[in-house]
């Protein structure tokens, strides 16, 4: 059945019956309570059972933020008349509700080669309609299923707490603006359940039932063999270890700020990190990288070279890109740009 010929509004309101408020993440219904700005609640709507199951759960739990509701869908143009069907069926699902629906497309001859240019494109056009709309919160649809995904994947490529604790479900980002999951709690089968229960469609795409991307294969391959090799509900105890590597990473951060070593002209005090564990002086050294506007990107191996150095206490001088080199001189670590090189002048002069 198609969207069009749904009651929207009777299909959310028994989706919440199925799903009540008190099964989605306590952070984010944390964050909601009390005083609320005025500002829009930003939806991202791809279709999918997910974001679906997210729109209807919002428009229903929270009736006084209906009118604030705007879904974001960006059409990648990946799929043909197949993505035009999905951007359809979004619209009409938004037209139903009296959500205000905004739509992007990848521009034609913009080229999108793989899942992680995709995603960048997606948030840059929600990232423009969020600051045009003045918006602070982003609502996405990630699930459980996401939380072992992304763990899987961020194991493989070495990451630490930080990355680990990903996604999270209320997760603050630059200018102010917020991220909020409130399926965390849930299981994309639980989501499907709810879905099937009330009878409301969805779309699905195509591409996900492929093995083209690590995320894809990650989805169909591993996270299948894992669950049957354990006697456990893996999905859960991936969403348990997330919770907890997030207390973690928030303990590692709070302490890093009670050292306070980054000074006002923007110097790390070496001398404060002197009998801390090297996992303190490791987001020290991370964050004063991040205030250096000449320095380039750093491989593990140069990084850790720097930090070793930094936990040492020890004077050296780090190359950090071809803009200039990391000194630590005196029990300070700084940033000294590269001396330009002299041209040579012509005709013998």
């Amino acid at each position: 059945m198609k969207a069009g010929q749904q009651d929207w509004i009777c299909l959310a309101g028994r989706l919440a019956e199925a799903c009540p408020k008190n099964r989605l993440h306590p952070a984010v219904l944390a964050r909601t309570e009390g005083v609320w700005s005025r500002r829009p609640w930003v939806v991202g709507f791809s279709g999918g059972a997910d974001s679906l199951a997210l729109l209807l759960l919002l428009w229903a739990h929270w009736p006084a933020a209906r009118g604030r509701l705007q879904a974001v869908h960006f059409n990648h143009r990946l799929r043909g008349a197949a993505a035009d069907c999905d951007e359809g069926f979004c619209r009409t699902v938004c037209a139903r509700l009296g959500v205000t629906f905004l739509a992007g497309r990848r521009r034609r001859g913009q080229a999108l080669r793989n899942a992680a240019e995709a995603r960048v494109a997606r948030f840059a056009f929600i990232e423009a309609r969020m600051k045009a709309l003045r918006a602070k919160e982003l609502w996405l649809g990630h699930q459980q299923n996401d939380i072992a995904e992304s763990m899987l994947m961020r194991l493989a490529r070495g990451s630490g707490t930080g990355g680990l604790a990903a996604p999270r479900p209320v997760q603050v980002m630059p200018a102010g603006r917020v991220h909020l999951r409130p399926l965390l709690t849930l299981k994309h089968t639980e989501l499907v359940a709810f879905l099937r229960a009330v009878k409301a469609p969805w779309c699905e795409d195509a591409t996900n039932a492929t093995d083209i991307h690590f995320r894809n294969r990650i989805r169909g391959a591993v996270l299948p063999a894992w669950s049957r090799a354990s006697d456990r509900d893996v999905l859960a105890g991936a969403a348990r270890s997330r919770e907890l590597l997030e207390e973690d990473d928030g303990a590692l951060e709070a302490w890093v700020d009670a050292l306070d070593p980054l000074t006002a002209g923007g110097m790390l005090d070496v001398r404060k990190l002197g009998a801390i564990p090297r996992a303190v002086t490791r987001r020290a050294l991370r964050r004063w990288l991040v205030r250096q506007s000449g320095a380039g990107e750093l491989s593990r191996q140069a990084f850790d070279a720097l930090l070793d150095a930094t936990v040492a206490g020890r004077a050296t001088r780090h190359s950090i890109g071809i803009n200039g080199f990391a000194v630590i001189r005196t029990g300070l670590l700084r940033f000294e740009p590269a001396r330009p090189k002299r041209r040579k002048l012509q005709g013998g002069l």
